[in-house]
């Protein structure tokens, strides 16, 4: 029973080194853990060249057996471990042993190869194909007994028993000595394949049934004398001759039994003979069978207990060298779970692997029932792994590994898609989660600012950096003055979502798409399992494809609609608001925070693009980004006309040198740092649209532009008739070269209604002629649309204030100067037909002058620029009254119509440099009104008068002979 048994379990064993089974604890010569590595690794060959092809010119050792470890050195060897792509030698394929050390050297193992001696051929990706100026020399390894340590499979069938001294149960072959001849063995160098070729079909192998003693004499002592041979002989002969002795020396040990059971017989027989009767037969025939019985039983009664434990030790030899043999099978349930509570996936599968190729197909029943176990125990492993592919969070390196773990252990089903399934909803839950996580820390916080917003280091710096910029004007920055600093570093609620939202799908997408690509090219799996279900698979992938693409879709349809939830609420319907929003929105985002936000979706745009998603997939990202960029336009817009409109608070009356304040150059700063802001937004980057390709938002960013201009326009009026005691001008100023003729401007100088006009007429002509100009040209620059219809709107509302504003003023100064005519001209009962001879101009002309000088004076300290317009606004308004005057008169006496002609000749050459059309139609009206002089006398008195009131009035009518402006607006 115990020899069937062994063979039995040899046959199990047969072929085993056929099939890549190696020994329990080592690696295999073609399998094990070495067979195992070629599952995972599949090298890609490129056609691209760009280095020079590698050359092998040195290996060491340069001959040996397989496994052998093995130094290669040349040129052009690789640039890196992923350039080197395959290694040879001797035909056979090294490359998952080798190593690479650097350009010129390589370490690898010599695999089992069919030739015996071959080239060592390189390739790289960057150089291809090389070639070898050596060669390397493959050994045949030497017999290894049952007892030697080896690192390979050793096929039982054709090794010898090097036991002599044990030979109960051995084939007599296997007692042969390693040297039968007894001498000193001496290796030939003579030519293997000669060999081979000059006894063809024979062996040199003494325990081969083949044996040839000439090859095995050629092999082992071609060298040896003849001397040494006669005494091989003679120990031959000697074995043979011990062989003979044995068997005589059995003989011998048993020849004391032999006579006395000689003797026996022949006593009985002599006494058979000496009785000569039946009777004394008979009855010796039975002693003689009684004598043997019991004889018999003796025997059986003596050596029943020394057979009993020879059969026990027998059976237990037995038991111990099957245990032995297939400790293998034996310890691999208790190994099984070692290797699992350590991690040692590879180990187990190894294990596996070779199990089921020996005892898979067994009909062994103890050999069954242990396979069994293995069996139970790698079910067990693939829920586990199982478990573990499913698992969140994961890393993409854990999953390929458990995914080829699975594909290795021949797992049902899909375990690949299964665990992309997984990811995509790990994926959305983490994304509501983060959203609902922040709604709730929203309505849970009292505080007016959110944490930090916690930005990596490789996380959009220049965002940061785009909030912390300052105008470096004082001007440009006051309307920013009120603010608090640490608000460039704060975050609103729904910018720290938007940046954590886009942060997580960056962390995880990535991976989640390369898993799908990993899946489609089919590197999930192991070699083995590649080449068997490659057809399968490529036709589940192909039929997954819809379903992958449903799943990105999703994806990206939460991250949009998350955001929009968030920022856009209005751009939702109302069961996706339920669905995707839930903000509070107490106050809307300012226009950098919408900045921000625009170049957080960029870059996650661009990283997604740059993972080669298709754009059909991203589209609703782009869609996304437009609806920001509008957004974020009609936002700054919005708050640029609120701080525009808190201007006029601002505004400190300080007048320089060309009569303005600071308001027209605050609102200039205001708009422009409102674009300089936008400039990120309105830039269109690759793949997107322009934000004024829709004719709606064209018309809407006009409208906001217009309103812009007419809110600082409602600004000016209201600071024009705002009541004196709202204003502060303690820190009034002028110009220093100004003159102060009535020395009304002091300390407590206060402003009067009038030169709050002024100013204002001031700023408004230079808003016309320069502010609204470059504000069009900075709109122009940003590619704003409608420019020429915001010009025209905003000159047309400036120029209806300023005309509003110099008529109120022409009437508080105009008004005064024009109704003291009359009465200084009739005042003392002066009558024109009654009148003495003239002297000089009367006091009333002189009154009215010195009030128009007095509004010179006014205008002059505010505005040169203003001058030339108001005076000819209040000469016209003078010369009219003093010709309607004139008009009305019945008739004159001569000196009467003298004194009239002096008075508005006077006035008339006074104000020459303001005179305008008007102004002259109606002096020239008034001088018709009176009679001709007649006689030269009155001309030359008329002339003398003129030059006495020119001469002593010199001094005031200084002001009216500076030049005017060529061009004056009325």
């Amino acid at each position: 029973m115990s020899s069937g048994f062994a063979v039995g379990g040899s046959e199990e064993l047969r072929g085993s080194h056929r099939r890549g089974g190696g020994c329990c604890g080592c690696g295999g010569g073609g399998g094990g853990a070495g067979y195992y590595l070629q599952l995972h690794y599949k090298f890609p060959y490129s056609m691209s060249r760009s280095r020079q092809p590698p050359l092998v010119t040195g290996i060491s050792p340069n001959e040996g057996i397989s496994w052998t470890k093995v130094t290669i050195r040349g040129e052009n060897l690789g640039t890196g471990p992923t350039d080197l792509i395959g290694l040879t030698i001797c035909g056979h394929n090294c490359l998952l042993t080798a190593e690479w050390m650097s350009a010129s050297k390589i370490v690898c193992r010599v695999g089992q190869a069919k030739n015996d001696k071959g080239d060592i051929i390189v390739t790289t990706k960057s150089g291809g194909k090389g070639t070898s100026t050596v060669s390397f020399k493959l050994l045949k390894p030497e017999k290894i007994g049952i007892l030697d340590q080896s690192a390979v499979w050793v096929d039982e069938m054709n090794y010898y028993d090097m036991r002599t001294d044990r030979n109960k149960g051995i084939p007599p072959l296997s007692l042969r000595p390693a040297n039968p001849l007894g001498i000193e063995i001496e290796k030939s160098k003579f030519p293997q394949k000669d060999l081979e070729t000059l006894f063809h079909g024979m062996s040199a192998d003494f325990t081969s049934e083949n044996f040839s003693a000439a090859w095995y004499l050629i092999e082992n002592h071609s060298t040896t004398s003849f001397e040494q041979l006669k005494m091989a002989v003679s120990n031959l002969k000697k074995q043979a001759n011990k062989k003979n002795e044995g068997s005589l020396a059995y003989v011998k040990g048993g020849l004391s039994t032999f006579f006395e059971a000689q003797d026996a017989l022949s006593a009985i027989h002599q006494k058979l003979e000496a009785d000569g009767t039946e009777k004394v037969e008979g009855s010796m025939t039975q002693k003689l069978e009684n004598v043997l019985n019991r004889a018999s039983n003796t025997a059986d009664t003596l050596f029943q207990e020394v057979l009993g434990r020879k059969d026990k030790a027998d059976s237990t030899r037995n038991a111990l060298n099957v245990l032995q043999r297939f400790k293998f099978l034996f310890n691999l349930p208790l190994n099984i779970e070692r290797n699992i509570q350590k991690g040692d996936y590879d180990v187990v599968i190894n294990d596996y692997e070779k199990a089921k190729s020996l005892f898979g197909k067994t009909e062994v029943q103890v050999f069954k029932k242990y396979y069994a176990e293995v069996e139970t125990r790698i079910e067990d492993l693939r829920e586990l792994l199982l478990d573990k592919l499913l698992e969140t969070p994961s890393t993409l390196h854990d999953q390929k590994r458990y995914i080829r773990y699975l594909s290795d252990l021949h797992a049902d089903g899909d375990p690949s898609w299964q665990c992309i399934g997984a990811q995509h909803k790990w994926i959305l839950q983490l994304m509501h989660s983060c959203k609902e996580n922040y709604v709730k820390d929203l309505k849970g916080n009292t505080a007016l600012h959110s944490p930090m917003l916690e930005l990596d280091n490789d996380m959009r710096p220049s965002a940061l950096a785009h909030l912390s910029q300052t105008a470096s004007l004082k001007r440009a920055s006051s309307f920013q003055s009120g603010r608090d600093d640490t608000w460039r570093y704060k975050a609103p609620h729904r910018v720290a979502f938007v940046e954590k939202l886009t942060k997580l799908v960056l962390s995880q997408l990535p991976n989640f798409w390369k898993l799908w690509i990993s899946y489609v090219n089919g590197s999930l799996f192991s070699e083995t399992a590649e080449k068997s279900g490659q057809m399968e698979r490529s036709k589940n992938a192909r039929q997954r494809q819809h379903d992958f693409k449903k799943m990105i879709q999703e994806v990206m349809y939460s991250l949009v609609k998350l955001i929009r939830g968030s920022l856009l609420p209005f751009s939702l319907k109302e069961g996706e608001l339920r669905q995707y929003g839930g903000w509070e929105m107490k106050s809307e985002l300012s226009g950098q925070w919408l900045t921000h936000v625009i170049q957080t979706v960029r870059l996650t745009y661009e990283s997604l693009t740059a993972l080669e998603i298709p754009n059909d997939l991203l589209q609703n990202i782009q869609d996304l980004i437009l609806d920001l960029r509008v957004r974020c336009i009609m936002i700054t817009l919005q708050h640029t006309a609120e701080d525009v409109k808190r201007l006029a608070e601002k505004e400190d009356w300080i007048v320089d040198n060309e009569g303005l304040t600071s308001l027209p150059s605050q609102f200039e700063q205001c708009i422009v740092h409102s674009l300089q802001s936008l400039r990120g937004v309105l830039e269109c980057k690759p793949g997107e649209a322009s934000v004024f390709q829709q004719p709606k938002t064209q018309e809407e960013v006009c409208q906001l532009s217009i309103s812009i201009m007419q809110v600082f326009i409602c600004c000016l009026e209201q600071l024009s008739t705002k009541p004196d005691g709202d204003i502060d001008t303690t820190h009034l100023s002028v110009d220093v070269s100004s003159p102060d003729l009535f020395g009304s401007i002091h300390e407590d100088f206060s402003l009067s209604s009038e030169q709050r006009l002024l100013i204002v007429l001031s700023n408004c002509c230079y808003l016309e002629r320069h502010t609204f100009l470059n504000i069009a040209e900075h709109f122009e620059k940003h590619n704003f649309q409608g420019i020429e219809k915001i010009t025209q709107v905003s000159m047309a509302s400036l120029k209806e204030l300023d005309q509003r504003l110099f008529e109120n003023y022409i009437e508080l100064k105009a008004d005064p100067i024009v109704g003291s005519l009359e009465p200084g001209i009739y005042a003392g009962y002066f009558d024109w037909k009654d009148c003495l001879t003239p002297t000089g101009v009367r006091n009333y002309l002189k009154e009215a002058l010195v009030n128009i000088i007095a509004v010179h004076a006014e205008v002059f300290t505010i505005s040169k620029e203003l001058v030339p317009r108001v005076l000819s606004k209040i000469v016209e308004a003078v010369s009219e009254e003093l010709s309607r005057l004139m008009q009305c008169v019945s008739s004159f006496s001569k000196n009467g119509a003298l004194q009239a002609r002096l008075e508005i000749c006077a006035l008339r050459d006074t104000v020459a440099v303001y005179l305008t059309p008007e102004s002259k139609s109606s002096f020239k009206q008034a001088l018709e009104a009176l009679p001709q002089l007649s006689s030269g006398a009155d001309k030359k008195l008329l002339e003398e008068l003129l030059n006495k009131f020119k001469s002593r009035m010199h001094l005031q009518l200084t002001c009216f002979q500076a030049s005017p402006s060529p061009m004056l607006k009325t």
